[in-house]
């Protein structure tokens, strides 16, 4: 289903809000009368905003056209819900990019002080040699 509604998109709406529009999964319920199909578009909220304004007014059509391909006789009501995945994935792309270029600044700038960054026990353990609060693990209990 979710190929025919893509394909249908792609090929037979003409209505410009829904240009760009990507359908990336459809889930139908168990008793198969309704599909819940899942959107992406690139844009702002208003983007996004005329794309659900547009699959609503062409929810008709795209249920009567996609029935006609797969040879339905009742097909499922459609519903449409924004997948936020996409944008999900991107922000995510976009914070490591700047986790990296900020390790990448802090290289440039030279050698931090040996101490910095290091607790203040981890120092302490490094400092200490063998049996002084440590079990020398000799086997002598």
């Amino acid at each position: 289903m979710r190929e025919v509604l893509s394909e249908i998109l792609l090929t037979e709406v003409k209505d410009p809000r829904l240009s760009g529009v990507v359908i990336s999964a459809v889930e139908l319920s168990g008793d198969l009368k309704l599909a819940r199909a899942f959107f992406s578009v690139f844009g702002d909220e208003e983007r996004e905003r005329q794309a659900t304004d547009g699959l609503t007014q062409a929810r008709g059509f795209l249920r009567r056209e996609s029935a006609r391909r797969m040879r339905m006789h009742n097909p499922p009501d459609i519903e449409f819900k924004r997948d936020k995945g996409f944008e999900r994935a991107d922000r995510i792309a976009r914070v490591l990019d700047q986790i990296h270029e900020a390790g990448a600044r802090a290289e440039e700038t030279g050698p931090r002080d040996p101490g910095a960054g290091v607790r203040e026990d981890q120092t302490r353990d490094s400092q200490m040699t063998e049996g002084e609060g440590h079990d020398a693990g000799d086997g002598d209990e």
